[in-house]
């Protein structure tokens, strides 16, 4: 699955603009992380039709890279992220970035971005989520 980050000055509203234009074209956002880093804002967004939400933001002046993520659908039990870190660890696979993207009932859904994507697929096969294609 692609993520979307977006680099923009910090402001007010800057989350609702973004998410305005998602909506707009009908884009839903499955998952988002924020962080302010200075006077910017860092925004990760995981996302079905990241192409097209790409085009969107990149055409109202946001900088958009992306990048690859893996889905993983963990237990929601104490020490369930430890075991999928120490098995990424294990393996000699940095996590670089992680945020949830869905919690309910017995589990939950992290995006994760590694330095060794095809690495963490293998190492991770019991663990991975894989989303619908957008429509």
């Amino acid at each position: 699955m692609k993520e979307i980050v977006v680099v923009a000055d910090d402001r007010v509203g800057l989350i609702a603009e973004l998410s305005y234009l998602l909506s707009k074209s009908k884009i839903n956002i499955d998952g988002v992380s924020f962080e302010k880093i200075g006077d910017k804002g860092v925004i990760h967004l995981s996302l079905k039709d990241d192409k097209k939400a790409s085009e969107i933001l990149s055409a109202n002046g946001f900088k958009v890279m992306t990048s690859e993520i893996l889905v993983v659908k963990l237990k929601d039990a104490p020490g369930e992220m430890a075991n999928l870190s120490k098995i990424l660890a294990k393996g000699g696979v940095n996590i670089e970035n992680m945020y949830i993207i869905t919690k309910g009932g017995e589990y939950a859904l992290f995006a994760l971005k590694v330095d060794k994507i095809k690495k963490a697929e293998k190492l991770l096969v019991g663990y991975l989520h894989i989303p619908e294609p957008a429509n």
